[in-house]
């Protein structure tokens, strides 16, 4: 019976690492192609996996660079794809800081303190965040046309329109950081106010520096719903220098000509800040989970 439970055993568990390889492979053979795409000739979307010769010049016009063709004519960048990276960094990165910001307090509101109608308002907004942001385009559009008569850098074709829109979807991120909070033991709190700490401070000073890892995790899942969010950046942004680079790289598209090796080179590209941001931000995920809660 050990004999057979032995052999058993062994077969799970070769199966289970052909299923790993084999599901790390499907998530990774599609990035090989886009990056074997953006290194070929023309602007193919079929072709091996390793270019038989390779070539920079998607990377060049995706940077910003021309090209000089072997006829002697020069070739300019399509689009500027640097200036749509700058724009979804900059968008993406004061969107989650202040998302960050505002679930952050909302969720300490809504985890320490009593109120009523706390639980209806929570529950309504969870409701509210179900639907998809599709449903309410018209609706948007109509309401940034008019908030920019008023307030001209909240209307459309602007970043800060849609740095506001983005701040309408923190229900999720409020639920999160207010769970989070409510594993904390309120004790440590009560014993900064004995201490003379103001509510702000026992917030600012005590429960945050406890709350880093989920900070962490909700800049991160922010920053990388607007780099990669489409719907609402292309409803908002009509200015071709304002686009992300998620709506922009739609330009390389059309129906007439495909730039397969021009758009590979830019969705690689789009990568390059999500990636940043997580190498960056593992200090703190790690290391504040580490940290915890822990007197000593």
């Amino acid at each position: 019976m050990a004999m057979v439970q032995g052999k058993s055993l062994k077969y799970r568990v070769w199966a289970t690492h052909i299923a790993m390889w084999a599901f790390l492979a499907l998530i990774i053979f599609p990035l090989l192609m886009i990056i074997a795409i953006s290194f070929r000739e023309g602007n193919f979307a079929t072709g091996s996996l390793i270019p038989d010769n390779p070539t920079l010049d998607h990377w060049k016009l995706a940077l910003g660079f021309s090209i000089t063709n072997a006829d002697g004519t020069v070739t300019p960048p399509p689009f500027p794809v640097m200036t749509w990276l700058w724009n979804s960094v900059k968008v993406g990165g004061i969107s989650a800081i202040l998302i960050v910001a505002l679930s952050t307090t909302s969720a300490y509101a809504f985890a320490r303190m009593k109120f009523k109608g706390k639980n209806t308002i929570l529950k309504a907004m969870m409701i509210f965040q179900m639907f998809p942001a599709v449903l309410a385009l018209v609706a948007l559009y109509a309401l940034f046309d008019k908030l920019g008569q008023y307030i001209p850098f909240l209307g459309l074709n602007t970043h800060g329109g849609l740095i506001f829109a983005y701040l309408g979807g923190i229900a999720l991120h409020v639920w999160t950081i207010k769970g989070y909070f409510e594993s904390i033991d309120s004790s440590l709190e009560e014993a900064a106010a004995l201490d003379g700490a103001t509510p702000w401070q026992a917030f600012r000073l005590v429960l945050l520096p406890l709350s880093v890892p989920i900070l962490a995790v909700v800049f991160i899942l922010s920053f990388i719903m607007v780099i990669g969010e489409v719907p609402v950046a292309s409803l908002l942004l009509s200015d071709v220098d304002s686009y992300t680079l998620a709506v922009g790289m739609q330009q390389y598209l059309y129906p007439q000509n495909y730039l397969w090796g021009d758009f590979a080179a830019a969705a690689v590209l789009s990568a390059v800040p999500i990636t940043a941001v997580f190498l960056l931000a593992q200090r703190w995920l790690v290391g504040g989970l580490t940290a915890g809660g822990v007197k000593g």
